[in-house]
């Protein structure tokens, strides 16, 4: 943003404003446009919730709210009731494993594998986090192919029916984290 000439802050959530219309940084100034790294599953339990949603045609923010929906991991169970023959798609439920004897237990607005747990396959696995007040999906178990220790997840982005975007994270573990690797690759 710099680079392009437009004048950046950067704020801490706490030094952020409102001045009764808008939000404001610590020289009383506009924010206009916002990139953060704080979860829009926190802002909306915070007290500045209800002014929070109106301003979204005042100011840009760069990972917008929208993004809730499909992050909510809830969407895996709908997605399922509604498509259960579908090739792209592992059973997934609300309400406890139902039939499931190999499963992972997904906290619905959990990231990179905080208290993510795995069940009835190599043994009973988890991870720690701050996640899951929110509650929980579960979700047939895949596990990660195995290359000599290295376990990889793609994550890719469709655009209008083309590919624009390819990641690749690499754990060494069966559960992705915040620690593992993103591994350097180039499509020629």
């Amino acid at each position: 943003a710099k680079e392009a000439g437009l004048l950046t802050e950067m704020l801490r959530m706490e030094d952020i404003g409102w001045d009764g219309r808008m939000f404001v940084d610590l020289d009383n100034r506009p924010i206009r446009t916002i990139f953060k790294l704080y979860p829009w599953e926190f802002m909306l339990r915070e007290n500045f919730a209800r002014p929070l949603m109106g301003t979204y045609r005042e100011v840009q923010w760069i990972e917008p709210i929208w993004k809730t929906l499909l992050s909510n991991k809830a969407i895996l169970a709908l997605l399922w009731e509604h498509f259960p023959d579908c090739p792209y798609l592992l059973p997934a439920y609300l309400d406890g494993p139902r039939e499931l004897t190999r499963y992972v237990r997904k906290p619905i607005f959990g990231r990179e594998g905080a208290n993510v747990s795995i069940h009835g396959a190599e043994g009973d696995l988890a991870h720690g986090g701050v996640y899951g007040r929110e509650g929980f999906v579960v979700q047939g178990y895949a596990p990660l192919l195995d290359f000599d220790g290295n376990r990889p997840i793609v994550g890719s982005w469709v655009v209008d029916g083309e590919p624009v975007g390819v990641g690749i994270r690499e754990a060494d573990g069966p559960i992705t984290g915040n620690l593992s690797r993103f591994v350097p690759h180039a499509i020629a």
